[in-house]
């Protein structure tokens, strides 16, 4: 049962757990029994009445098994809006607070070009129906008086690809979404989830096919205090896993070669972009196809490490876990491109330790298969950092190249409004949709200084291997790192 002081995150983690347990189980036949299972009654705990709450679980139950909320509504997009949570906002963007002086200037009725604003007795008053949410009323009023209630997902939303229906129920548009996740984090009511490959997983390890792990830089410090990629591997293996690879292999791979990439770019006059962050590969595709070509022509580490798992072991199926919802995206999209062929979050990682009942052990051997500029792959600059130092050790000055670190989707899209323009002073762009980097991606267990203190007690164990010396242990596989 879901108890009355469950936040949002409670609540997602309990609706994986249980679904998880079910497919641990093979009683999936079950898995219509949960809404009434979680939400007993007869008093509601969270919203109008327990119908709503069992509605609301029963299309997040959906969502744990890979399928969309509305058994009527099917569509493969990753984010999914939960309608039955959606509510609660304000419907009118501004409105009117106390703070309004009903003064004689009438400064916020003379902005306003639709005739939406009167005056009522006591203060001025917005017509909802006529507004058009400019805001020219708001920056007019000399008291503050005039609040701007956006929706926090639509605030949110790095691309405009949210809007509301007749019924001021969220539509999200594929068209525009870039998987960002930015939505997902910000809705106090839980009405914005993304999908689960999680029960698909759970059956493939139970058929014996030889299911391998990938696991994300950012990785490290996500599970508490002492909690090495040792750990990470023997808990992995537990779940059914025949092993597990550090993604961060991929990521000292992808930085030899975009830093062979961008010599020759910088060679040729041209400009250039990371291509590791789907979110921000994803804005570029659809919001600024006109600089398609400055991408990378490298693949992502998370490609990298799946083409190279399944170079060693060519019947594996490779599950990349991470902390980012656009990689399940990119999964999907990756059909052709012989990537990885599922993607888990931390969070869903999380919840088949508990459901298959998994202590991690801190004791366990440190196991390093990356070099630290690889791990530095989940940090906002870790990337081009990483370049950078391929550079030097290809024996080349690195000071002549010049890089331009966008710490979240903001800075990605200013970035790109200038390469756009032609005017982008700097060789390449680094591209990161999160701010701070992977590390808070939206899907991330824990983020914040306790990550970072976690992370970098782990990091300061790290061996002082450069990219190329760690390159070496994988130079007898054989697989492309370029887009097919």
């Amino acid at each position: 049962m879901l108890e009355k002081n469950y936040n949002l995150s409670n609540i997602k983690h309990e609706v994986l757990l249980e679904v998880a347990k079910l497919a641990k189980n093979n009683n999936l036949s079950d898995v219509d029994k949960l809404p009434y299972q979680m939400i007993e009654g007869p008093q509601s705990n969270f919203r109008c009445c327990i119908y709503k709450e069992r509605e609301i679980i029963s299309q997040r139950v959906r969502l744990a098994q890979g399928k969309s909320p509305s058994p009527t509504k099917e569509n493969k997009n990753i984010v999914q809006v939960i309608s039955s949570a959606c509510e609660g906002c304000p419907i009118a963007r501004y409105v009117v607070t106390d703070n309004c002086q009903k003064c004689m200037s009438k400064k916020c009725q003379q902005a306003c070009k639709f005739d939406a604003i009167s005056m009522t007795k006591d203060r001025a008053y917005i017509e909802a129906s006529i507004c058009k949410e400019c805001g020219a009323c708001a920056q007019a009023c000399p008291y503050n008086a005039i609040a701007d209630l956006m929706r926090p997902c639509k605030r949110s939303c790095p691309v405009d690809a949210i809007s509301m229906d007749e019924n001021n129920i969220v539509i999200i548009n594929e068209e525009r979404c870039i998987n960002c996740g930015s939505c997902i984090k910000d809705c106090p009511f839980g009405a914005i989830s993304d999908r689960s490959f999680m029960v698909d997983v759970i059956k493939l390890i139970q058929t014996g096919i030889p299911v391998y792990a990938e696991v994300a830089p950012a990785i490290e410090g996500q599970f508490g205090k002492g909690i090495s990629i040792g750990a990470l591997r023997e808990g992995i293996k537990k779940l059914g896993f025949v092993d597990m690879y550090e993604a961060a292999i991929g990521a000292d791979i992808v930085a030899v070669n975009e830093a062979r990439e961008l010599i020759r770019a910088k060679e040729d006059g041209h400009k250039m972009t990371t291509s590791c962050c789907p979110a921000f590969v994803n804005m570029i595709k659809k919001h600024f196809p006109t600089v398609i070509d400055c991408v990378s022509t490298t693949v992502s580490p998370m490609t990298v490490t799946a083409r190279l798992i399944k170079s060693a072991h060519p019947d594996a199926v490779v599950v990349f876990i991470g902390p980012c919802i656009a990689k399940k995206g990119e999964v999907l999209e990756s059909v052709t491109q012989d990537s990885a062929d599922y993607a888990l979050t931390f969070e869903e990682l999380d919840v088949l330790f508990e459901a298959f009942e998994i202590n991690l052990n801190t004791e366990e051997r440190y196991l390093q298969q990356a070099s630290i500029y690889g791990k530095q792959f989940a940090s906002s600059g870790g990337v081009t950092k990483a370049v950078v130092q391929a550079i030097e050790e290809e024996g080349l000055n690195s000071e002549d190249y010049k890089v331009r670190q966008c710490n979240g989707a903001d800075e990605c899209k200013k970035a790109l409004m200038i390469l756009k323009s032609g005017k982008l002073p700097e060789d390449i762009i680094e591209g990161m949709a999160c701010v701070g980097g992977c590390m808070n991606g939206p899907a991330s267990r824990i983020t914040g200084p306790v990550t970072m203190r976690n992370r970098n007690e782990l990091l300061d164990q790290t061996d002082g291997r450069g990219i190329h010396e760690n390159l070496n242990n994988y130079e007898k596989y054989n697989f492309s790192v370029h887009r097919k």
